[in-house]
């Protein structure tokens, strides 16, 4: 009778402790991955306050150019595809470039294309500027641009090269600016892209884009040289790029900018921002036509850097802030709901910062019309993140793509 009445005792103690363990168990994951989470809050915060700083100190502090006898000639390698309202005055912004030594280069993919009109309007009006027009294009890959370039860049007598996207407005330094940055060890220097003041809230949008997150990264990636390239206005050495075969090989990729500046870094050489954003002035644009290019570029970046399916959401603002306030609770028992009203504030707070630094002063539009497309922005963020994991297909200028893993593309008929 006594042995028999101690095995429920026995059992329920067993039974205890085994609850115990498992909520143990539990308790360290739960802990364990808090601390995680905090700790990828604070870095993001770093890369708030990177930007910031870095920011400050490159944007609109241009540096003191070569002397006249160190200037390389430049060769400007402009791709055209149809026109738009501003076409005519972002092209002629190039004509009017203040600098010793230039050649625009134009490139068209048939005589049927209306751009060619503007173009030969601009030759005659400015027929002591060097340029020319090349039509056709030479098949590389199934990257358009490239196979559209490739012509003007084989023809190219500079060995300074820019590629400047058709919607750049140049302002009549830039190109000084730019050359002022390409210092011995440098092989690739960027304009940050921007977007110039136009009507309508979908522009403000652009700008608030532009100027927060794609500022964020592409400012704090530079200052510790991590690639962030783009395409859209760069400067490089050409006999640089030769080295990796030149401009043909990146036919076979769709973010032909990214592989520009990662052949240029191969060889040892620095890529760098210069002090002049770079001014996008497309003259039709959208919020339907703007989320398609983000979710393009979403698409773009995982293909080539597959890591970013997880951490890029887990940047956001709104994700970030609703597991870091659990994590904060679980851990030091602080409102989850203060601390996420005071993340987002915080938030909201260093964006516009940022914003007023790339623009260089006050905002053309309203604090109210910033709140607006600042809440619109982080909301759908994770919906388009959403909508770029949903297919691997991409359209771009009238074609369909399939992106591959590492960046590849094969066009779809």
């Amino acid at each position: 009778m006594s042995v028999m009445s101690h095995v429920p005792i026995s059992l329920e103690r067993r039974t205890h402790e085994s609850h115990h363990d498992n909520m143990s168990v539990a308790h360290y994951f739960a802990f364990s991955l808090a601390i995680f989470i905090l700790g990828g809050w604070c870095f993001v915060w770093f890369m708030h306050i990177l930007a910031l700083i870095y920011g400050k100190y490159r944007l609109h502090h241009p540096i003191p150019p070569p002397s006249p006898e160190d200037l390389q000639g430049v060769s400007i390698i402009k791709p055209l595809v149809g026109v738009d309202p501003n076409l005519y005055f972002n092209l002629e912004s190039f004509f009017t470039t203040v600098y010793p030594s230039f050649e625009l280069l134009f490139c068209l993919q048939d005589e049927s294309d209306p751009a060619l009109m503007v173009v030969k309007a601009l030759m005659e009006k400015y027929p002591k500027v060097d340029a020319k027009i090349f039509i056709g294009v030479k098949y590389v890959g199934p990257n358009g641009k490239v196979n559209n370039m490739c012509k003007a860049y084989e023809a190219a007598k500079y060995d300074m090269i820019v590629i400047s996207d058709s919607s750049i407005l140049m302002k009549p330094d830039s190109l000084m600016d730019m050359m002022s940055f390409m210092k011995s060890d440098v092989g690739l220097v960027l304009q940050m892209p921007y977007c110039c003041t136009r009507k309508g809230f979908a522009a403000v949008y652009e700008k608030v884009y532009f100027g927060t997150f794609q500022s964020r990264n592409c400012l704090s990636a530079n200052s510790v040289g991590i690639n962030c390239s783009t395409g859209m206005s760069c400067l490089f050495r050409k006999d640089i790029l030769e080295k990796s075969g030149g401009l043909a090989p990146l036919g076979k990729y769709l973010a032909e900018d990214y592989f520009i500046s990662e052949n240029i870094r191969k060889e040892g050489y620095r890529t760098v921002l210069c002090s002049q954003p770079a001014q996008q002035n497309s003259g039709q644009y959208s919020m339907g036509h703007f989320h398609q290019r983000l979710i393009r570029w979403s698409q773009l970046r995982i293909s080539l850097l597959p890591h970013l399916i997880l951490f890029e959401p887990l940047s956001e603002c709104m994700l970030m802030g609703v597991i870091a306030s659990w994590a904060a609770e679980y851990i030091f028992g602080i409102s989850s709901m203060g601390f996420f009203l005071m993340h987002v504030l915080v938030w909201f707070l260093f964006d516009y910062t940022l914003l007023t630094c790339v623009e260089n002063g006050p905002l053309p539009f309203s604090k109210f019309e910033f709140l607006v497309a600042w809440i619109l922005r982080e909301v759908l963020s994770i919906w388009m993140t959403i909508q770029s994991h949903k297919t691997s297909i991409v359209q771009w200028r009238h074609k369909k793509y399939r992106v591959l893993w590492g960046g590849t593309i094969e066009e779809l008929v």
